[in-house]
């Protein structure tokens, strides 16, 4: 089973929300995962994203490739963090 850490589409028309999930590669975009890791909502001003990176970090050691939307917002995700220190 590959898995792969991408988005999932919510929200209605022209109101896109997106969902970070954990999911085989088999499985249609909107379709069945494995984990909800966090959210995105990109027409929300401020800090627009919620993620989990404790769990992203779990799904990437047992080898799980991360899409690259995920793998931007969990850049944006540790410079906030680092900020904060």
């Amino acid at each position: 089973m590959s898995v792969k850490v991408r988005m999932t589409r919510t929200g209605a028309n022209r109101d896109n929300c997106f969902r970070i999930v954990a999911t085989d590669t088999r499985f249609p975009r909107d379709g069945r995962f494995i984990e909800l890791l966090g959210w995105y909502d990109p027409k929300k001003t401020g800090k627009n994203f919620g993620i989990n990176v404790e769990r992203i970090e779990y799904w990437k050691g047992t080898g799980a490739q991360l899409s690259e939307t995920v793998r931007s917002l969990l850049r944006r995700e540790k410079i906030a963090a680092k900020a904060a220190e």
